[in-house]
């Protein structure tokens, strides 16, 4: 592996969505988003809702992936993603994320107490990311 590039694996509970070879990833920490590079300091952090962003060691097209949360681990070679949620931006679909924003509003609106209320305003703040992440997308094309 060159000093210049960092592995990086993308996994969820349901597949690995990404692994490989990258000059740097950038993703939604808790605190503020996070830029990644070879030889990073050690880390361990939980990440938000949001997208991460990858540049291929090979030069090609930035790979952009969607996370509902998870846990980010950085070692020096290595940046491993474990998310809650993981798609990838080429097969998020915006009417779906629509559609499910507008089911999540209308819960909201007939959540009873606050653990209810609690659970939706999670979902929705999580496909609002969704949507901001299909519309950066939709703005790199």
């Amino acid at each position: 592996m060159a000093a210049n590039t960092i592995h990086v694996d993308v996994v969820s509970a349901e597949a690995s969505i990404y692994a490989g070879k990258a000059e740097f990833v950038v993703l939604p920490g808790e605190a503020g988003e996070l830029g990644i590079y070879p030889g990073h300091t050690p880390l361990i952090t939980r990440i938000k809702p949001g997208t991460v962003r990858i540049k291929p060691a090979d030069g090609g097209e930035e790979e952009l992936i969607f996370v509902a949360g998870g846990v980010l681990e950085v070692q020096p070679k290595v940046v491993t993603v474990l998310a809650d949620t993981a798609i990838r931006g080429h097969d998020l679909d915006e009417a779906k994320a629509n559609d499910a924003i507008k089911r999540a509003s209308e819960a909201r609106a007939k959540a009873l107490d606050k653990t209810e209320i609690a659970a939706v305003e999670a979902e929705l703040a999580t496909l609002a990311a969704q949507l901001a992440a299909i519309q950066k997308l939709r703005r790199k094309r």
